[in-house]
């Protein structure tokens, strides 16, 4: 059995210590050979494909990014992708993919899966939680933690100087590291998307702490928040106009409008933090290291079982198997009982 690991989408932390969990189960309780793809679909399509061993993925657990490198890659987009990788597969006698990455990574494996009939399995990453099928991610945790961090540390600056301080987080379609951050730093306002709240309502919340005396504010907001006013102002995503090879524009500085929309219409002063890729960056959490082990191992397990189009998921404390299909049906999103809670610590 020849298997194959590739990694697409963003970096993170946990990565690595999935392909470890996958090459350690495949070569040391399988006896199978292993192979890494360089950058995603984009190496399996040139053919990057190189062994790995137990050495090479020896030490790496704690460690942040990929070893095998990364590409937001879509082979359906590319003039004869799918079929390059077909010839790869073909070529290196490959049996299996396991492919670790988020909605767009998966969805490409379930397309070659159901139209050209690859050995397919996932493992899902995402920093945003936004993959339904499992109640987590691995990233997820190391992200809500930094931003936590994040948020803790502006709490003296905003009450040294009285601001009010935005900050901004990761979460295109879903607010997930917003509300949990938001709730764990003791935020006083949080937007995100699947809950609009216009600009006037989100600083009559800041005023009201202002008249209280509290003179300081914590305004946490996902990057995909839509921007709303009472005036009648069209409600808005802020994005630029590039887009990657799967669409999606890139997004960042509704953070800073927010701030400016403090100001405007509060007098008070406002600064905005854009955390950015500091949520993506160095070593997973200890709960992320032991959710990417476990998502590891049974993603070899699923290979060795024939669990062809499917990804590992975790359900409660289990980790189970869970239909690609099923997973890319439609995005996880904060549900609003978790935004209730976090309404009732607003202003």
């Amino acid at each position: 059995m020849h298997v194959v690991i590739l990694t697409g989408g963003g970096d993170c932390p946990g990565l690595n210590a999935v392909i470890r969990a996958v090459t350690r189960r495949c070569m040391g309780d399988y006896g199978w050979l292993v192979s890494g793809v360089r950058d995603g679909w984009r190496g399996l399509m040139e053919n990057e494909v190189s062994p790995l061993s137990l050495a090479r993925v020896s030490g790496i657990l704690p460690t942040g990014g990929t070893i095998l490198g990364t590409s937001r890659t879509n082979p359906f987009s590319m003039p004869g992708g799918p079929e390059k990788i077909l010839h790869t597969v073909k070529e290196e006698g490959i049996d299996a993919i396991v492919a670790i990455g988020g909605e767009d990574t998966l969805g490409v494996a379930l397309r070659l899966h159901q139209e050209f009939g690859v050995h397919v399995v996932g493992v899902p990453k995402t920093i945003d939680n936004d993959l339904c099928g499992t109640d987590y991610t691995f990233r997820f945790d190391t992200a809500v933690h930094v931003a936590t961090e994040a948020i803790d540390r502006l709490h003296t600056t905003a009450e040294s100087h009285n601001r009010a301080m935005v900050v901004e987080v990761m979460g295109r379609h879903a607010g997930w590291i917003a509300v949990m951050s938001g709730i764990a730093g003791g935020a006083d306002v949080i937007l995100i998307p699947e809950f609009p709240m216009t600009m006037e309502d989100m600083c009559e919340l800041v005023q009201q702490r202002a008249d209280r005396g509290k003179r300081f504010s914590i305004i946490v907001v996902s990057e995909g928040a839509k921007l709303a006013w009472r005036s009648g102002r069209a409600e808005t995503v802020v994005s630029s106009e590039a887009v990657d090879s799967f669409g999606h524009a890139r997004l960042g500085g509704v953070g800073t409008v927010v701030a400016q929309e403090i100001e405007r219409l509060t007098g008070i002063e406002a600064r905005v933090t854009i955390l950015g890729y500091v949520q993506r960056g160095g070593s997973p959490t200890a709960r992320d290291r032991v959710l990417a082990t476990r998502f590891g191992v049974k993603a070899a397990e699923m290979v060795q079982a024939g669990g062809w189009g499917s990804m590992a998921a975790l359900r409660g404390d289990d980790i189970v198997s869970c239909p690609l299909a099923e997973a890319l049906e439609k995005p996880k999103l904060v549900p609003a009982e978790l935004y209730e809670i976090a309404r009732t610590f607003f202003g």
